[in-house]
C-alpha cells in the first residue's frame, strides 16, 4: 500500500452491508489548512476554520464522511479522540480538538438508516495509519458516479489517492472520495465511469445537452478531495493551493462543480520543506486527476452498479 507523506495517517471505518464509511485525515501538530468549497450543494462543519481570514492556521483533523447531513456527527467521535490524544486548540480551559468534515451522499444505494455516527469517527481515528487503503472503503464504500440516468444508470465511484514529487522533494499527495454526479474521464478524456445506457457511456453533459431531465439527480453528488504535502506554506498560500488543486477535479470529472455537487478542496501543509508555492499547486492539480481517477478504478462493484472496469467507454 502507499504511504503518506512523513508525519500524517488517516484511517477509515467501513460498514460494507450498509454500504456507508468515514475516512479521517490527521496532519501533523503546526500543520496549515485551508479549504475552497466549488460545488453547490455543501455539507461541511467547520469550514469557516479553512478560510484565509480565520484565526487559527490549521486543524487538527480533517474528515471526509458518508451519511450525508447525518455523518457530520461521526465528526464528535474524532473529536472525542483527540482530545484523548492531548490535541487540540489551546484555550484557557484546556485544550478544545478542530475538526473540518464533509459529506458525501451515499444514502440511497444500500441501509440509509446506516450512518457514520460518533463511534465510528473514533474507530477511523484508532484505525489510522501512515499507509493508505483505496477503493470501496471509507468514505468511498458508498460512493457512485454518473448520477443523471438514476440508480440504474449508476457506476461505481470510491476512494483514490496519488501522490507526486517535485525535483527538490517536496511531496504533493491527493486523496479523493469520487460520488461525482457527472462522469470520471481518463487521462486522454474518455469517459472511464459515469452515466451509463444499456452499458454504454453517452456522457453526461452531452445528455443534458439533448434535454434529459437530472430531477432524479438532485443534491446526491460530490467529490471530496484533500490535498497533502511537506512544503512550508502559510495559511493564504495553502488557500491557494487548494483553489489551484480544485483544477484536478474539473480535468477528471465532467461536469464538475454543479448546482447538484457538494465539491470541495482541503489542503493540509506540514512545512517541512521550503517550496515554490505555484509549482505545488501546478503539481497538486494533476495529482488530484490521478487521484480521482485511482478512486473508480479501484472501486468494487455492486449487484447493479458496476465498477468501470465492468462498463464500456
Amino acid at each position: 500500500m502507499p504511504e503518506l507523506v512523513e508525519g500524517f495517517a488517516v484511517g477509515h471505518w467501513t460498514d460494507l452491508r450498509a454500504c456507508t464509511g468515514c475516512t479521517v485525515i490527521l496532519p501533523p501538530d503546526g500543520a496549515v489548512a485551508a479549504a475552497e468549497v466549488r460545488g453547490g450543494g455543501p455539507g461541511t462543519r467547520e469550514s469557516e476554520l479553512l478560510e484565509p481570514a480565520a484565526s487559527v492556521d490549521g486543524v487538527d483533523a480533517v474528515l471526509l464522511t458518508g451519511g450525508s447531513a447525518y455523518g457530520l456527527a461521526a465528526a464528535d467521535g474524532v473529536a472525542s479522540w483527540l482530545g484523548d490524544q492531548g490535541r487540540g486548540y489551546v484555550t484557557a480551559a484546556g485544550r478544545v480538538p478542530l475538526v473540518s468534515a464533509a459529506v458525501v451522499f451515499d444514502l440511497a444505494l444500500g441501509d440509509s438508516a446506516a450512518r457514520p455516527g460518533p463511534a465510528e469517527g473514533h474507530k477511523a481515528c484508532v484505525a489510522s495509519a501512515r499507509e493508505i487503503e483505496r477503493g470501496s472503503l471509507g468514505v468511498g464504500t458508498g460512493c457512485t458516479v454518473g448520477k443523471l440516468l438514476g440508480p440504474e444508470g449508476w457506476c461505481r465511484g470510491g476512494l483514490g489517492f496519488a501522490s507526486r514529487s517535485l525535483v527538490d522533494g517536496t511531496t504533493v499527495q491527493a486523496i479523493a472520495a469520487v460520488n461525482a454526479f457527472g462522469d470520471v474521464l481518463g487521462e486522454e478524456g474518455s469517459i472511464i465511469a459515469g452515466a451509463r445506457r444499456k452499458d454504454t457511456f453517452p456522457g453526461t453533459v452531452e445528455l443534458l445537452r439533448e434535454g434529459v431531465s437530472h430531477r432524479r439527480a438532485l443534491r446526491e453528488a460530490t467529490t471530496l478531495v484533500c490535498v497533502l504535502t511537506d512544503a512550508t506554506l502559510d495559511k493564504r498560500q495553502a488557500w491557494l493551493v487548494a483553489r489551484s488543486a480544485s483544477a484536478g477535479t474539473a480535468r477528471a470529472v465532467s461536469p464538475v462543480a454543479t448546482a447538484l455537487d457538494g465539491d470541495m478542496t482541503f489542503c493540509l501543509a506540514s512545512g517541512e520543506r521550503v517550496a515554490d508555492t505555484l509549482a505545488v499547486a501546478a503539481v497538486a492539480a494533476e495529482t488530484v486527476a490521478e487521484a480521482v481517477r485511482d478512486g473508480v478504478r479501484t472501486a468494487t462493484a455492486l449487484p447493479g452498479c458496476p465498477a468501470p472496469a465492468a462498463g464500456a467507454s
